[in-house]
């Protein structure tokens, strides 16, 4: 019986279902899935990017925030990303796609409204600012989820295209509110204008429109998954999916997708503050003309290393995921140690060079989420490889809390050259066990 055919004796659960055997794969269903899920995750890294968007402008409405209080707020989100992403991570085999990818889109409308009202006052406690930076979080936990889920529904030949895509345009969240964020707050939004704008030196800015705008999306996004998604027969409780914790190759990806997509996260929701502090209006160059503004280019690196995850997926299913993670590694430990040559600049002119630097490492660290999400279905079995890709995407998204860490108690430099080093280190790991000739898990 066909996997579209035994969908009709289940109402939201298909119960013939082997992506491997084109007789009982429904493609249509796996690409339709797809969408939605990804859909629902651009809205996702929306809301986990949120507090990174509406940081850089905190201080231009009234609130008064130290260096180390902006940094620790970007930070939160990706501390508690990652917790949910440990829970989340075991879920899809539990609860299916549709419940998980419809619940999920509701709850992000919880730190929408919270960012929505607390930005129109500035007395706004910190506490409560710290809160909502942690409610944020949910954006980043559900990728775990979705990922492993969207993993069930497609063959391995097609593995790298389908979690390119997901993972990819997924990502581009990041650059949606980054870079549409600071042009919603700039007027009023209709039906919402009777909320008056917060008066600055710039002009009147809307900031609480960047949280508001979006809950009709997620809420669409709910709907769209109670109505067209179903679930597939992979089941699995608590007990049977931490064997994956005996594979040493879960350990091992971690370590890789770390240094892929959790520096890449890490600095891009830092990389606002990072060029304000360093070149821009909270740098020793304050007061100078024609000084960056971070909110002007913080979107780029997201944006960059989306659309090349995208595009590496078909590259990674034609020559294997291990070669492109490889030439990753070596890609991020060099535009890392060049970006740290410029962050103790002796003059805002050296800022493109700093610029370039960073936007190569968005380049390599694109590469790399790819080639990861490739190689860990091809050497591990279909449930365990969903549950590493959950873990490794959960330990992964600590980037944002870790570098925002860093970045508030040392010097940006000196973080730069420790991450360039564990990113050479990832390198040659990954070169040994999984890209060198005769590799023992060539993926």
């Amino acid at each position: 019986m066909s996997a579209a055919k035994s969908a009709t004796a289940s109402r939201h659960v298909v119960t013939d279902w082997n992506p491997e055997d084109e007789a009982s794969w429904d493609s249509r269903l796996a690409w339709r899935t797809l969408a939605i899920s990804t859909y629902s995750m651009i809205l996702a890294f929306c809301v986990w990017f949120l507090v990174s968007a509406i940081a850089p402008k905190l201080a231009s409405i009234g609130f008064h925030l130290t260096k180390g209080q902006l940094y620790w707020l970007t930070a939160m989100p990706g501390l508690s990303g990652g917790i949910i992403r440990l829970v989340y991570m075991f879920l899809p085999p539990v609860i299916g796609t549709r419940r998980m990818v419809a619940w999920s889109s509701l709850l992000y409308i919880i730190p929408m409204f919270g960012w929505f009202f607390a930005v129109q006052n500035p007395n706004t406690g910190y506490g409560v600012l710290l809160a909502l930076a942690i409610a944020c979080g949910i954006g980043g936990g559900t990728f775990s989820g979705y990922m492993p889920s969207t993993g069930y529904f497609f063959p391995k030949r097609l593995s790298g295209t389908a979690l390119g895509i997901q993972a990819g345009i997924g990502n581009l969240g990041m650059s949606v509110i980054q870079l549409v964020g600071p042009v919603l707050m700039t007027s009023g939004l209709f039906g919402i204008t009777w909320i008056a704008p917060q008066h600055t030196s710039g002009g009147d800015l809307w900031v609480h429109n960047a949280a508001i705008f979006f809950v009709p999306w997620s809420i669409l996004a709910a709907v769209l998954a109670f109505v067209y998604l179903k679930d597939v027969p992979v089941k699995a409780n608590f007990r049977e999916q931490i064997d994956i914790f005996g594979n040493p190759n879960t350990w091992l990806m971690t370590l890789l997708y770390v240094m892929t997509f959790g520096l890449f996260s890490g600095f891009s929701a830092q990389f606002g503050l990072l060029i304000n502090n360093t070149y821009g209006a909270t740098s020793r160059f304050a007061g100078m003309e024609g000084l960056p503004a971070g909110a002007t280019y913080a979107f780029l690196g997201p944006l960059i290393a989306s659309i090349v995850r995208v595009a590496w997926g078909p590259l990674c299913d034609r020559f294997g995921g291990a070669i492109w993670t490889f030439v990753s590694g070596v890609g991020v430990a060099g535009t890392l140690v060049w970006a740290a040559l410029f962050l103790n600049p002796s003059g805002p002119d050296q800022f493109p060079g700093f610029l370039w630097a960073m936007l190569a490492f968005f380049f390599f660290s694109g590469i790399g989420n790819a080639g990861t999400f490739k190689q860990m279905p091809m050497i591990m079995p279909k449930r365990q490889a969903g549950g590493a890709i959950g873990f490794t995407a959960a330990i992964a998204s600590f980037g944002p809390f870790f570098v925002g860490v860093a970045l508030s108690s040392m010097a940006a430099s000196t973080w730069f050259w420790i991450c360039a080093v564990y990113a050479a280190v990832c390198a040659v790991i990954c070169w040994i066990q999984y890209a060198r000739p005769r590799a023992p898990f060539p993926g």
